[in-house]
């Protein structure tokens, strides 16, 4: 499984692609999986205020629904309109075509507390049953 060396993640399985002072945010590939066929997203609207580890959005998938967390605080900019008629694309390709959304980051280090792809591995083996 490909884990993008560029990203930095949540023990949730959340991902977030740092830019200055913007994050895209989506699901990783692991989680994408463990979720079998997504079929609905559910995102939150653009300007919507965001607190890290907070309830972001939900994803519903063939075997049950959940929430995504953010990994950082910030406000919502933009989202994948796209998943809306699409949202097979999260698992089709949970890095590109299927992120969430973006958020303007309010608090930078908070990015101190996310894991390292390295770290993000190593915590998948660990919680593998």
């Amino acid at each position: 499984m490909a884990i993008p060396s560029d990203l930095k993640y949540t023990k949730e399985h959340e991902w977030i692609r740092l830019n200055g002072k913007t994050g895209v945010i989506g699901i990783t590939q692991f989680a994408a999986d463990q979720l079998g066929d997504v079929v609905f997203v559910d995102l939150p609207q653009p300007g919507q205020a965001v607190k890290q580890s907070e309830t972001l959005a939900s994803i519903e998938s063939v075997k049950a629904v959940s929430d995504i967390y953010a990994p950082v605080s910030g406000k919502v900019v933009r989202v994948n309109s796209a998943l809306a008629s699409k949202p097979e694309l999260v698992n089709a390709d949970p890095y590109g075509e299927g992120w969430m959304l973006e958020i303007e980051v309010s608090t930078p280090s908070e990015s101190s507390s996310l894991l390292s792809p390295a770290n993000y591995e190593a915590h998948i083996q660990e919680n593998k049953s």
